[in-house]
């Protein structure tokens, strides 16, 4: 990688991308990119030294020795044209982590269906609770460390979450690695469960060490049927599990006993709620106890986790009503977040905003989607986010509204712009509610939106 002065980035802004051009500026390399629109992360990039440009134009790659583009990018794109008539060395996002994950010793990596990302930044703090300070890149920023990528002091560890969306986790090698889940998800790119099933398989071989699994998931069961190997390690609440969860206290936050091998290691607390937590902090717990780390600094390093930007986000708190932000946008993950919601707020209506998140997601799980909001106490649906898909006949989020509408005993109402979605959003909520801004597009801007409408009309009544 030396070889190379300055490196560009096709879709700077986007999460992963901008966490590697983070670190390349750490390492001391010349980074400039471009994106559509300016953000937060294209501002905060530009003040740590990066070159960004607005908009794609084939001049921009000029004088970059290394063009890296995202998976969001087509093959069309006027950058990565001109950057191939040059002659410029032009790779995905993927292969760039591995030329990352090249300058460091230990390579760790967290992939699955749900759950990298907490999973992931989890073990970072307990990593760096353990002393190990690893170079982290990670799918989201997290809250209490350098946002979504930070570098290790000593360049022995690399932690990365790994994209199985496309296929690219397939380029890596790493020393150990955690399968969250594996679910039918990415129809966009697969053509059904079993290439995604085939894609885990192939992915098991390229691992050197160590396999945590969750013996809890039906996709990995499917996996440990398909490819038997000794270097499975599991975790789980099943009794059969190496490393199991006995839940003592679910609420606010999550109390667990943790069992190795049927011994018990002792008690774990977690500052967030859900049974997806605990399995996700059980998979910290393999993963830690793998690199020899205490349970003594495993357990604090849970208990000092602040949690992710877009993962059960309090984003705020309006009189008596609590606005919060959630990335779900999976039918399995929308239902188990709304779960955590009810354990949490048991007293509260809950009144959720969802933003469907791509037509060929809403077109593949449509039966899906429509059961997984039964707990919901009011059910506000807008537009499909499209994420850069074409529209497909049929698949608008009026129809899953509909649908919707006709399974839920609670109110459902389709929202179809952002005035609207507000205007229902403030004519619903009452005092004491919970608000909930749920989805991986820019749904989140509305919940900041609602605060700042609340936090009007409480002045002008006082």
């Amino acid at each position: 990688m030396r070889e190379y002065k300055r490196v560009h980035f096709i879709g700077i802004g986007g999460i992963g991308m901008s966490g590697l051009a983070r670190l390349l500026l750490r390492l001391g390399f010349d980074v400039s990119g471009s994106d559509l629109n300016a953000s937060e992360t294209t501002r905060m990039l530009a003040e740590e030294g990066a070159i960004v440009y607005y908009g794609h134009h084939p001049k921009q790659v000029e004088g970059a020795e290394l063009v890296v583009y995202s998976s969001a990018v087509s093959e069309d794109n006027p950058e990565i044209k001109r950057a191939r008539e040059l002659g410029l060395k032009v790779v995905p996002r993927a292969q760039m982590l591995v030329e990352i994950m090249a300058l460091h010793r230990h390579n760790l990596v967290v992939t699955g269906a749900h759950g990298k990302t907490t999973t992931t930044s989890m073990l970072a703090s307990v990593l760096t609770k353990g002393g190990l300070s690893p170079t982290v890149v990670v799918g989201g920023k997290v809250n209490g460390f350098d946002g979504n990528a930070w570098l290790g002091e000593e360049r022995e560890y690399l932690l990365a979450e790994a994209d199985e969306s496309d296929g690219s986790f397939l380029r890596m090698t790493p020393e150990h690695a955690i399968i969250t889940n594996i679910d039918k998800e990415h129809l966009d790119f697969y053509r059904d469960f079993g290439e995604i099933l085939e894609a885990f398989v192939r992915f098991v071989d390229q691992v050197k060490g160590k396999v945590i699994v969750c013996l809890d998931d039906p996709g990995v069961k499917k996996l440990l049927k398909r490819k038997p190997s000794a270097k499975y390690l599991t975790y789980g609440f099943e009794e059969q599990a190496f490393y199991r969860a006995r839940v003592i206290k679910e609420g606010a936050r999550s109390v667990f006993a943790v069992f190795e091998n049927d011994k018990i290691l002792g008690e774990v607390v977690v500052p967030f709620p859900g049974k997806h937590n605990i399995l996700n902090a059980l998979a910290t717990v393999a993963l830690a106890r793998t690199l020899e780390i205490s349970f003594k600094d495993i357990r604090k390093g849970l208990s000092d986790f602040k949690g992710v930007r877009r993962r059960f986000d309090l984003k705020g708190k309006a009189g008596d009503i609590l606005v919060f932000d959630d990335y779900a946008h999976h039918p399995r993950e929308i239902e188990t977040t709304i779960a955590a919601f009810k354990k949490s707020f048991p007293k509260r209506r809950l009144v959720i905003l969802f933003q469907p998140h791509r037509y060929t997601r809403t077109k593949a799980l449509f039966d899906d989607f429509i059961k997984c909001f039964d707990e919901a106490d009011v059910l506000l649906v807008t537009e499909i986010y499209p994420a850069s898909e074409k529209p497909i006949a049929g698949i608008t989020g009026e129809k899953l509204a509909e649908a919707l509408a006709r399974r839920r005993k609670g109110p459902t109402y389709f929202v179809s712009g952002e005035g609207l979605a507000l205007a229902r959003a403030l004519d619903v909520l009452k005092p004491g509610d919970v608000f909930v801004t749920m989805g991986a597009g820019n749904v989140y801007r509305l919940g900041e939106k609602l605060l700042e409408e609340l936090g009007l009309r409480e002045r002008e009544v006082a």
